[in-house]
């Protein structure tokens, strides 16, 4: 096997492992990210409003 054959299939064994790799990645993210049709619902919620909090130390 000559040299240019051997780096070109290290080159090639290499973006098939990266595209797995990617692959694998964005079904994961896919998977676990949230559906878009119920953040406008989330943001129609009314406020809480918050007191401002007292810190012990704090004058």
């Amino acid at each position: 096997m000559s040299l240019t054959m051997a780096i070109l299939m290290l080159v090639g064994m290499w973006l098939s492992v990266a595209a797995a790799m990617l692959w694998g990645v964005l079904r994961i993210v896919r998977r676990h990210s949230h559906p878009h049709h119920l953040a406008p619902k989330a943001l129609a919620k009314p406020q809480v409003a918050h007191r401002a909090r007292r810190h012990a130390g704090a004058h």
